[in-house]
């Protein structure tokens, strides 16, 4: 029993240094004891002990003046080799750069997550938009181009999950709708693109098409987003176009064969 005792703490302990260094973001990249405590529902002294382990390791770094922690090299060590190792990450590269080129706009690779969309790559026009995407960022994948891909060529056991964990409204154009949103899916794929109009963000228009491998399965979509200024309405045909060419593109670096 004691032994059973220990594993279970010592699982404990490592579900929580987990979940700590998940809470770290682009908005929040900096972060002490309290806010962690706070945040994640957690004793500061169990706080304390995990964050002194993982600065001893590397994994966190500690500011001597703010007493803020923020995460360490050892991080970014670990997300080179997963993205050295990342199939889709490589091949993407040089589609991505050209497809920034062509049309003039920030492109994105990006996958589903434990029912989020999560972005692996970014690559910035000259002009983009002030919208919130990063690498590493996770956005709702039904009010999203790339997230509505994503969900079209997923099982209906992921879209009910989607829906039964809540369709928040982010602006008048998200939709809410069960139904609605079933249905838009089922014409997403139809259509082999999505699009978003003010869905997530006023004023920010994107547009995604799929991305397959080799066994013909979906594993992440190309999406590319800016102003609706810029992409109107009447050009989004033309846009779509050149993205499912583009994802095209890295499906068969990928192995795809249609």
């Amino acid at each position: 029993m004691v032994l059973k005792s220990q594993e279970d703490s010592h699982l404990s302990s490592v579900k929580n240094a987990l979940r700590i260094l998940k809470s770290f973001s682009i908005d929040e990249p900096e972060k002490k004891i309290s806010d962690i405590s706070t945040s994640l529902g957690l004793n500061k002294s169990t706080v304390s002990r995990t964050m002194s382990t993982l600065a001893s390791e590397g994994f966190v770094y500690k500011d001597p003046d703010s007493k803020k922690y923020r995460l360490g090299l050892s991080i970014l060590s670990l997300s080179g080799i997963v993205n050295s190792n990342m199939d889709v990450y490589r091949e993407s590269q040089p589609i991505l750069n050209k497809l920034v080129e062509t049309i003039g706009e920030t492109a994105h690779i990006s996958v589903l997550d434990n029912l989020d969309v999560i972005y692996l790559q970014k690559v910035d026009c000259n002009h983009p938009v002030r919208f919130l995407t990063h690498v590493g960022r996770r956005n709702p994948p039904y009010c999203t181009s790339s997230g509505k891909v994503l969900l079209a060529y997923s099982t209906n056991d992921v879209v009910e999950k989607v829906i039964n964990r809540g369709l928040e409204k982010f602006t008048k154009n998200t939709i809410t709708n069960p139904d609605k949103l079933r249905t838009h899916l089922e014409l997403i794929r139809q259509n082999g693109y999505a699009s978003s109009f003010d869905e997530f963000f006023e004023g920010v228009t994107t547009i995604a098409a799929p991305i397959f491998d080799y066994q013909g399965k979906v594993i992440a979509a190309l999406s590319v987003v800016g102003p609706k200024q810029r992409i109107q309405s009447q050009k989004v045909q033309g846009y779509a176009k050149k993205v499912i060419h583009a994802a095209f593109e890295i499906s068969n670096r990928m192995g795809y064969r249609s």
